[in-house]
């Protein structure tokens, strides 16, 4: 027997025990697009030990393409936030009549009390990985960026820091008020803080925007 046939013969997987995966299914319940926060900072280094985790991620090719854009400067934030309001008040136009009033209702950002703003592309021109995966499917690389986000959500869930993503925006917009490079992918901007209340149910649901389906309204089989 070789050293190598060895090695495959006495390797046991990594397991986990039920309590643990009962904890994880309660991690995934209990995290939230969070959009009401406490004004306080978090603690010193919170914010990038959460972003080591989320680089733990799966990535198409190990391209590991995700680029994390910690936004500090008030200039820049206030740029993000007027491209909001503009976006946002595009949004609340296009919705029709019976749902127009309750949209406006609704607290879409955490822009104004969010400690912690970040926002996340992907790079699409990495040479990390040589390419491995994304000759076919170029948008790899952006699921792959989207993994970090996930991993990072639940991250700063376990620690009790509540994460919520600013989708009304424009990504052209937010990447110029950024300055980064052009071939940069935008995926998204973040606020991340603690929260003002917790809550095992989505908040849109809880206000009757719409309401989760189950598992069967998404399974097909072939």
């Amino acid at each position: 027997m070789t050293t190598q046939d060895s090695v495959e013969t006495e390797y046991q997987p990594k397991e986990f025990d039920d309590a643990f995966r009962a904890r994880l299914r309660e991690l995934l319940v209990w995290r939230r697009d969070v959009r009401r926060f406490q004004s306080d900072p978090l603690p010193d280094g919170s914010l990038e030990r959460l972003l080591e985790l989320a680089c733990l991620a799966p990535s198409v090719g190990l391209s590991q393409p995700w680029r994390f854009v910690i936004v500090d400067d008030p200039t820049r934030r206030a740029a993000v936030r007027r491209n909001f309001e503009i976006c946002n008040a595009e949004a609340l136009a296009a919705q029709s009549p019976d749902r127009a009033a309750l949209y406006a209702r609704l607290k879409l950002a955490g822009l104004d009390k969010a400690p912690c703003q970040l926002a996340v592309f992907a790079d699409r021109s990495t040479s990390q990985g040589h390419g491995l995966g994304r000759h076919t499917m170029i948008e790899m690389t952006d699921y792959s960026a989207v993994t970090a986000v996930h991993t990072l959500w639940l991250a700063a869930r376990a620690e009790g820091i509540g994460m919520g993503w600013v989708s009304i925006l424009d990504p052209q917009i937010v990447a110029a008020a950024l300055d980064v490079p052009p071939d940069w992918k935008f995926i998204g901007y973040f606020c991340l803080g603690r929260p003002e209340i917790d809550d095992d149910t989505p908040a849109l649901e809880r206000v009757g925007w719409d309401r989760r389906r189950a598992l069967s309204s998404f399974l097909i089989r072939r």
